[in-house]
């Protein structure tokens, strides 16, 4: 069963307490599911778009694993914690193996 992943892409933030708020939840909520942080700060070279968004990626044992983490209560209360305090893209892809 291949791996799940989180993409996670910040458009904007625009608070960064309720960022910070939400970055001390979300490892919590995620541990449970295997959820693991691969990498995580603004990329280091952008092409094509040209676009040096904030990115973060987390790795879980699978799709089903991640989607579970992110429907979970502690993950949503995260959520809620983070609000209007960004504009993100979060996308689940299946790993390769």
């Amino acid at each position: 069963m291949p791996k799940g992943y989180w993409v996670t892409i910040y458009r904007k933030i625009s608070d960064p307490a309720k960022l910070a708020r939400y970055a001390e939840l979300a490892p919590g909520a995620t541990a449970p599911f295997g959820g693991t942080y691969l990498a995580r700060g603004t990329a280091a070279a952008a092409y094509e778009a040209g676009l040096k968004d904030r990115i973060v990626i987390t790795e879980f044992p699978s799709v089903e694993r991640a989607e579970a983490a992110y429907n979970s209560p502690g993950y949503q209360e995260a959520l809620r914690a983070l609000g209007d305090g960004a504009v993100r893209d979060v996308r689940i892809v299946a790993g390769l193996d």
